[in-house]
Order: structure tokens, then C-alpha cells, then sequence
């Protein structure tokens, strides 16, 4: 039966007014010797039992839409916890924290600065190699010199590789120099 489209008993059969078991008359059935029944007792039987059905079944519904309850109340329970601090105290403990970092990363800026002199320098080496390759005049292979051309340019595409991967490393601690004066300019 669903819940929703199951209809009452005592809305398919309504009852007519409701009559008293104690008075007389011929609409007392006698089914023993000694019992009396209304003829709406059955109906009214018939009707408690739809109660009792409804019921069990609201009760059904209820216990399984609840039978979670516990664990999603554990679940969503909040706990909020506030430690308040005066404006004094953030002070001190941002002093001490730029205090104890500032050394840091002036450390870090000195290397990336050495560093970057050094892949300038390495740079400049490979730019003047390349230009001294490039500015030679090309010339007629011979017979026996065709090995050493191809020596010279795999060291010629060797050098070139490098100096692209110096490049690259330059760029990475540009940025990273620059991330690091960024984070020190910051209050």
C-alpha cells in the first residue's frame, strides 16, 4: 500500500451518526447468548485498524528518516573558540617575525645576486663564442676535415643548448629575486 494514495476506510464507507450501544431497538445483533454489538462496531473496528496501520507506518517513515540523527548531530556540531589579543601583542610578535626573517632574506637576495653575476658572466662567454662561430667564414670541406666539421657542430649545438639552459636559469632567478624584494618591500 503506499502512503501517500491509500485512502481510509471510513472515507470509502461513511458512518452514519453514531448511536449508542445501550440503547434498544432492532440494530443489535446477538451473536452468543450473552454478547451485544452495534452493527457500527465493525466498521468501527475496520476504522482502528486503519489508524493503527497509518500509524505504523508514519512511525516507519519517521524512524527512517531519524534513525542518523546522532551521528550527523556529532557531525555538524560547531565548536567556536575566539582568543583575542590586543593590537600591542600583534605588533610584537610581527617585530620579532620580521626581526628573525629579515636576515634571512637579505641572505637569499646576496646569493641570488651572486648567482645571477655568474650566469651573466657565463652567458656573455657563450654569446661571444657564438658570434665567433657564426662570424667565420664558411669553409670547403676537404677530404679529411669532414670529421672535424662535424665535431664542430655538435660543440657548436652543445654550446647553444647550454646557453639556452643559462638563459632559462637567468629568467627563474629574476623572478625569484624579484618574488623575494617583493616579499621584503611588504610591512
Amino acid at each position: 500500500m503506499s502512503q501517500g494514495a491509500r485512502l481510509s476506510r471510513l472515507s470509502v464507507h461513511p458512518r452514519p451518526p453514531r448511536e449508542s450501544i445501550f440503547g434498544g431497538g432492532s440494530e443489535f445483533l446477538r451473536g452468543d447468548n450473552h454478547a451485544v454489538f452495534s452493527p457500527n462496531l465493525r466498521e468501527s473496528v475496520l476504522a482502528m485498524e486503519d489508524c493503527c496501520e497509518e500509524a505504523y507506518e508514519a512511525q516507519q517513515l519517521l524512524r527512517n528518516g531519524t534513525y542518523d540523527m546522532p551521528r550527523m548531530a556529532r557531525i555538524l556540531e560547531n565548536q567556536k573558540i575566539f582568543l583575542l589579543v590586543d593590537e600591542g601583542t600583534v605588533r610584537k610578535y610581527k617585530a620579532d617575525l620580521s626581526e628573525e626573517i629579515e636576515p634571512q632574506i637579505a641572505e637569499l637576495l646576496s646569493r641570488a645576486e651572486k648567482g645571477l653575476k655568474t650566469l651573466q658572466k657565463k652567458e656573455s662567454v657563450l654569446q661571444s663564442k657564438v658570434e665567433t662561430a657564426q662570424s667565420r667564414p664558411p669553409s670547403r670541406p676537404a677530404a679529411g676535415t669532414a670529421g672535424s666539421n662535424k665535431v664542430d657542430a655538435h660543440r657548436l649545438r652543445t654550446l647553444v643548448k647550454q646557453r639556452e639552459q643559462l638563459e632559462e636559469q637567468l629568467k627563474q632567478l629574476e623572478s625569484e629575486i624579484l618574488s623575494m624584494e617583493a616579499k621584503g618591500k611588504r610591512p
